[in-house]
């Protein structure tokens, strides 16, 4: 591309010069042919003595004078020509200067087919480069001052709770057995939430800057999901909630990182408890049909309002912001199942109504880890 370019500039160089000179040579040859006539009519007259009469007379000093005249009319043919080209030369310097300012709105219109159009047009993709570069710098900017917010609030929640029990254990009056245990229990629940939110940023830390490894293998994934039902019975039985676990198989091996699977599950279950004690239950099915397999956790608790669904899985982003406080979380969960998905080159999506709130998430059977590009995480 960048040779035709090239060779189309040169070319229209060449044609201009060829323009310039022919018109050069046409002037010269009207202008030659008149002070001949008029030479000739002086010298009949009684001009005929005037000087410059006697200078045309004299061959050499004529042929200068044409030269000139003709290199004049040729420069002045050549300029008038490239006009145009410098006139947009000039556009292109101005953006140049604009840009250099700070001016990321400035836009060079395309004319033609050139070296000055490709230009103009390299110019205007820099220019939208630069301002997506600024735009996601801003963006990061404001992620990290939302990250150190929410952080700050998330942790200090069950820390102040913690603290405020261990001072009334320590440091207050004579307190019966039963409270001293009903007490310690709290600390040990906001303590293990206080480590979720812990592990949860710094889990998302690593996904999101490709820190993160992936350990490939054979899992068996609807063994997996019958594993992670148990470990979470207690949050169930404590929801007042039940479970089931269908499949269209008894088993199915999938090639996949199976503590990152666990890991993605896990957010998704507990999300489906969370958001679901309302529903008193949570169904997980498992659709194995050729070299893909669909698991889905449906809970029928809260319906997600249609406008939500597309940022449910932004990260620091919480379903129901009223009741936050309630549900606690830091709002990766989400963002980090959708990561763990795509580093699986997997799909998942969400629907909410009436009939439940379901998160789907789609898994080839046969993952390539080296065909697979994970360390590209949003």
């Amino acid at each position: 591309m960048k040779n035709d370019w090239s060779r189309s500039f040169y070319r229209q160089i060449a044609v201009n010069i060829c323009y310039s000179a022919l018109i050069a040579c046409l002037v010269d040859a009207f202008l030659i042919m008149n002070m001949n006539f008029l030479l000739a009519y002086l010298d009949q007259t009684r001009y005929a003595n005037l000087l410059i009469l006697q200078i045309f007379k004299m061959g050499t000093i004529t042929t200068i004078l044409y030269v000139i005249v003709g290199i004049g009319i040729f420069a002045l043919a050549f300029l008038m020509i490239e006009k145009k080209n410098m006139k947009y030369i000039g556009k292109i310097a101005v953006a140049i200067q604009n840009i250099s300012e700070g001016d990321l709105n400035t836009q060079i219109e395309v004319v033609g087919d050139n070296e000055f159009s490709a230009m103009a047009s390299n110019l205007n993709r820099m220019e939208a480069d630069i301002r997506k570069l600024m735009d996601k710098e801003r963006e990061s900017e404001r992620t990290k001052n939302e990250l150190i917010t929410n952080v700050a609030h998330d942790l200090r929640t069950p820390l102040t709770s913690i603290i405020g029990y261990l001072e009334l254990l320590s440091s207050g009056p004579a307190i019966s057995l039963d409270m001293q245990k009903k007490y310690i229990d709290i600390a040990y629940v906001k303590a293990k939430r206080l480590e979720k939110l812990i592990e949860d940023l710094f889990g998302f830390t690593k996904m999101n800057y490709g820190k993160i490894s992936m350990n490939i293998g054979k899992v068996d994934i609807v063994k997996l999901l019958g594993q992670l039902l148990e470990e979470f019975y207690p949050s169930f039985a404590d929801k007042d909630l039940t479970y089931e676990l269908k499949s269209n198989v008894p088993s199915r091996i999938i090639t996949a990182d199976g503590n990152l699977l666990a890991r993605l599950f896990d957010n998704l279950i507990n999300n489906a408890i969370k958001y679901g004690a309302e529903g008193k239950k949570v169904l997980i099915q498992v659709s194995a049909k050729d070299d893909i397999v669909t698991v889905s956790v449906t809970n029928y608790g809260y319906v997600i309002p249609a406008e939500e669904l597309p940022l449910i899985f932004n990260k620091f982003y919480r379903v129901e912001q009223s009741r936050s406080s309630k549900t606690g979380g830091t709002g990766l969960g989400l963002a980090i199942a959708k990561n763990i998905v795509d580093m699986h080159g997997g799909t998942i999506s969400v629907a909410s109504d009436l009939n439940g709130t379901v998160f789907t998430v789609k898994l080839k059977v046969d993952f390539d880890v080296n065909k697979e590009n994970f360390g590209m995480i949003q």
